[in-house]
């Protein structure tokens, strides 16, 4: 069994003196001896940092006059309050960039289509799709949604919107009409881009009979364009809404590209929370802040060069899919795949890493955790030599989940467990490719962000490795939501991050510091169980028992029972498998020697399935809510709904 904090991988000191980080370290401030240092100047000459940054990313606009941030408290700084710039303009120069591909986008679908797409042929199609756009009547701070599947058409779509200045949104045609609604509705778009459906799982599914309905459902919409993803034939009008083939609109002859650039504040991006505890929070990002932060994640965090093939597995809808294409900045080629991870085989992503000589490989740990069930070893059936970082997030990787990818997929590599979210669209914690690499463990916190880890009165626990208490932020960064929509007050924004601690941001995440200054995340700090008094995240349980061959996956909450609260754990098992009096003890045994008695479950049940966000986390408030007979909230942002029916009304759980 891999222990926690056990070393597992190491840079060279060629690697260290290569790395981006190191090179921008001793350009900008080479008083600092390591990263570490170099953290610490980021956060307390703020000012210097983002300049420096600026210049090292190599970004394309104007700085204009003045500093690099006004800080007057976390809701109300500003970040190069005089500049202007272009959040589509700086990725589609990327292929400017000495050493870049001229490919700019490979894109592969699960039926094994493959495209690709140079600078040259992506800028004219961006400009295709600006100028209808603007035929449209799409201007400055208008809302364009997409409804469609990770493939060229979302990424066209949205660099066509920015360039204009417009806002873009989008969502994954997974989704059904109601979630579609519950996020579009919110923003009100002028135009909306749709696909005729997606393949997922060896299947198609259709998805113009529903496209009625969002769009009669979005009375502001007055163009829509869909792209035949299946070769659907195409009405010419939608509720009376002209209907243009997408992919004829981008063959059209086209003019010049034009780039309006905006200040940085100036919304650009809208993104959702997932959504399982009410309608989904309508996050309103500036576009170039985002940029500005991703660009010293790829870059001095992940080490993205010009000429790298970065791939994430990520939908439109989640704000991966944001991070993946904004590599292009930084002069990569980004590799999209639409469809199943686990199609046809547990194999086809490392296949697809392989052939594509992917150098960046993100994903989520439960992808990895359910290759490791699998024991695909893709480190001896695939050439994997390109492959320099593999990045992990969605929720904690185990330290078993560390050990699998040095054992089973590449020795050499780089694992760079990552977290952060929607609310930020980018990371508070995640790889250093200057430092060593811990079992279970996220190396260090982001440059240019003030984490740490707070108790419940607001004391850090920096000095307390192990302790577990609320992941917070003490300082602004370029990335934070300009607003919620349809929140004038910012009442909702305020509750949302600053009310547990006033004036520091609070991500909800349960975390604790390690001895080697990294990170540990225990899991959602709404979802952490509360037995006996004792605070307990979900993801320590779920690393011990899904070490067991028996468990395909588990999903534990607490149920409020006689006054106290008891930690009740479900388990999906392996075909074949059946919950019964061994494999219970067995489970309680490991919890009780691997993490402490206060972890053992005092009910635990086999259940068919769990229920999982669109983004694949498993969704413990909505079983919470069902198990305690409380409405759930938002069943539209779960992929499997159904699953719900199976918690309600247990006999175990009323004695």
């Amino acid at each position: 069994m891999t222990i926690q904090g056990q070393l597992l991988w190491e840079p060279t000191e060629g690697a260290v003196a290569d790395a981006a980080m190191t090179r921008f370290r001793h350009a900008y401030a080479p008083h600092c001896g390591n990263s570490s240092e170099l953290h610490s100047w980021s956060i307390t000459h703020p000012n210097s940092f983002w300049n420096a940054a600026w210049d090292f990313c190599g970004v394309v606009g104007d700085r204009g006059p003045g500093p690099a941030v006004i800080d007057t408290g976390m809701r109300s700084s500003q970040f190069f309050p005089g500049a202007e710039m272009c959040y589509a303009e700086n990725l589609l120069l990327g292929g400017n960039r000495s050493g870049a591909s001229p490919v700019a986008v490979i894109s592969v679908g699960e039926n094994g289509d493959r495209i690709e797409i140079t600078w040259h042929q992506l800028r004219q199609q961006v400009a295709a799709a600006q100028q209808w756009l603007r035929r449209q009547g799409v201007q400055r701070g208008d809302h364009v949604a997409a409804w469609v599947p990770n493939t060229p058409q979302a990424l066209v779509a949205m660099l066509a919107t920015n360039s204009i200045g417009a806002v873009f949104t989008s969502t994954s045609p997974d989704f059904g009409v109601s979630g579609v609604l519950d996020r579009f509705a919110q923003v009100n778009p002028k135009v909306l881009i749709a696909a005729d459906g997606y393949r997922y799982n060896g299947k198609e599914h259709e998805r113009l009979s529903e496209l009625n309905e969002v769009v009669r459902g979005l009375p502001n919409v007055r163009a829509v364009a869909v792209a035949a993803e299946l070769g659907r034939d195409l009405p010419i009008s939608i509720e009376n809404v002209p209907l243009t083939d997408w992919h004829q609109l981008l063959a059209e002859p086209v003019g010049e590209l034009e780039f309006v650039r905006q200040p940085i504040s100036e919304p650009g991006l809208v993104l959702y929370s997932s959504g399982t505890t009410g309608k989904p929070k309508c996050i309103v990002h500036t576009a170039t802040g985002v940029l500005l932060k991703q660009l010293t994640e790829h870059q001095l965090h992940c080490g993205i060069a010009p000429g790298d093939r970065v791939f994430y597995y990520t939908t439109c809808g989640w704000m991966m899919w944001n991070w993946l294409v904004s590599t292009l900045a930084s002069g990569a080629t980004i590799v999209l795949y639409d469809g199943s991870p686990m199609f046809p085989d547990p194999e086809g992503l490392w296949e697809l890493a392989a052939t594509e000589q992917v150098t960046l490989f993100g994903t989520s740990a439960k992808f990895l955790d359910a290759c490791a069930k699998a024991e695909v070893k893709a480190g001896s059936h695939h050439d994997l030599k390109s492959l320099r970082t593999i990045t992990s997030t969605g929720s904690p990787l185990s330290a078993e989940g560390f050990a699998y990818v040095y054992r089973s997929l590449k020795s050499d590599v780089h694992l760079a467990s990552i977290s952060g979210g929607t609310d930020l669209c980018g990371c508070f914690v995640l790889g250093d490719p200057t430092r060593a690499v811990h079992a279970g463990e996220i190396q260090g916190p982001a440059l240019g962000c003030a984490i740490d880890v707070w108790d419940e009165v607001g004391q850090s626990l920096y000095e307390n490795a192990g302790v577990r208490g609320e992941l917070v932020c003490l300082e602004p960064f370029p990335s934070m939501p300009l607003k919620f929509a349809n929140d004038p007050d910012g009442e909702r924004y305020t509750s949302a991050y600053f009310e547990r601690y006033p004036g520091v941001w609070a991500q909800g995440d349960f975390a604790s510091w390690t001895k080697s200054h990294g990170f540990v995340i225990h899991g959602r700090s709404d979802a952490t169980l509360n037995a006996g008094g004792v605070r307990i995240g979900t993801a320590e349980i779920y690393r011990q028992v899904e070490q067991l061959p028996e468990v395909a996956e588990s999903l534990a909450i607490g149920q409020e029972w006689e006054g106290d609260t008891r930690i009740v754990l479900f388990l999906r098992l392996q075909p074949g498998q059946r919950l019964d009096e061994t494999l219970s003890n067995k489970i309680r045994s490991q919890l009780r020697v691997e993490c402490s008695p206060r972890h053992v479950p005092a009910r635990i049940m086999q259940v068919s399935d769990l229920p999982r966000t669109r983004s694949g986390k498993l969704a413990e408030l909505a079983v919470s809510d069902v198990v305690h007979d409380r409405k759930v909230r938002n069943t539209a942002a779960l992929a499997n709904p159904e699953s719900l029916q199976e918690f309600a009304d247990l006999p175990d759980l009323s004695r």
